[in-house]
């Protein structure tokens, strides 16, 4: 592979990006709010999960 210069490397690049399909701001905010809902149930999941982890290991020590 030949090396390329910083010019060219920039005219690479910006010629990458034109091809680049970019989200539309309807598509960007459903997946934000996918990604809100997903943490949340993670998040409520964990904390359950480790509630009853926690439970069980008091009762195994007997505390």
């Amino acid at each position: 592979m030949s090396k390329t210069g910083p010019i060219e490397f920039i005219r690479q690049v910006k010629s990458e990006t034109k091809k680049v399909t970019w989200p539309t701001r309807q598509e960007t905010t459903v997946s934000m709010i996918a990604v809100f809902i997903m943490v949340i149930i993670s998040s409520i999941f964990l904390y359950f999960a480790d509630q009853i982890i926690a439970y069980l290991i008091r009762i195994i020590m007997g505390l």
